[in-house]
């Protein structure tokens, strides 16, 4: 998250996700992996939106895609912050994850810029649909 946005919306959902009840890690891209899944009964994936709408591809898309082949049957919830668009990145997102056979526990999160009252709300919401 280059402008911090994005991990704003990760600490909220891992708020919404503690006030359930669970016990939550919030890890960066580059410290999570395919060798993490199994240990997460759910997991919410985080990226801004960068270029022509794509996944950020220096650090997150690498590892989400080393992450794909684990995801069949998998509890997942997608959010992310962009500066421009109309957050198509996210429905392609969505529609991989789908492929892959991940069970999406709630619809996405996006936030335009910096997460507002709104989207704060929905990240926490999110994060409760992972327990």
């Amino acid at each position: 998250s280059g402008t911090g946005n994005t991990e704003a919306m990760a600490n909220e959902v891992a708020e919404g996700a503690k006030a359930a009840g669970a016990e939550v890690d919030v890890l960066t891209a580059s410290e999570f992996g395919a060798d993490k899944m199994d240990a997460y009964d759910a997991v919410a994936f985080g990226c801004p939106a960068m270029g022509a709408e794509e996944l950020e591809d220096s650090e997150f898309e690498p590892m989400f895609s080393d992450c794909e082949g684990k995801l069949g049957g998998k509890k997942i919830a997608l959010f992310g912050s962009y500066g421009w668009g109309d957050g198509e990145w996210m429905r392609t997102w969505e529609e991989t994850c789908k492929g892959d056979g991940a069970v999406l526990a709630c619809d996405s999160v996006l936030a335009n810029e910096a997460p507002d009252d709104d989207a704060v709300a929905a990240c926490q919401a999110l994060g409760k649909a992972l327990c």
